[in-house]
């Protein structure tokens, strides 16, 4: 009778163990799974950029890598200036307008994801730059 008490004890743990490990397996599949999709979904934004003056505008365009990635810029950009472009998964949006005027410059930017502001910032002054960065919508 204790052998059959001890053969059914231990079936009903290892069950329960493979069971944990199954759910603990399912949970990292899950996490998984999240990690790639913010690594390799797309999503879009609009940069906007207004003032007076500006001399350039730096923005990452989608290219190169999360951690790395390609920055174009437009030289003497007619304002308001606006751009619409696809980046993927944990990069982050940026754009950065240069000005520098002796009379003054004035520089406002804004990052617009699914017609929601995610990053607004002002300038002004002889000389600004800065900008706009923004957290991926994609990482949180």
């Amino acid at each position: 009778m204790r052998r059959s008490i001890r053969t059914a004890v231990r079936t009903l743990a290892a069950a329960g163990l493979a069971f944990g490990l199954t759910a603990c397996s399912e949970a990292a599949d899950k996490a998984v799974d999240q990690v790639d999709n913010a690594v390799t979904d797309t999503y879009e934004v609009t940069y906007e950029v207004t003032g007076k003056n500006v001399d350039s505008i730096e923005y990452h365009a989608g290219g190169g890598t999360a951690m790395e990635p390609k920055i174009e810029t437009v030289q003497k950009p007619t304002l308001p200036w606006k751009k619409t472009v696809t980046l993927k998964g944990i990069m982050p949006p940026a754009v950065m307008p240069v000005a520098v005027d002796a009379a003054g410059a004035e520089v406002t930017c804004r990052i617009t994801y699914q017609g929601k502001a995610i990053k607004e910032a002002k300038g002004e002054g002889i000389a600004t730059t800065g900008g706009c960065i923004a957290v991926s919508p994609l990482a949180g």
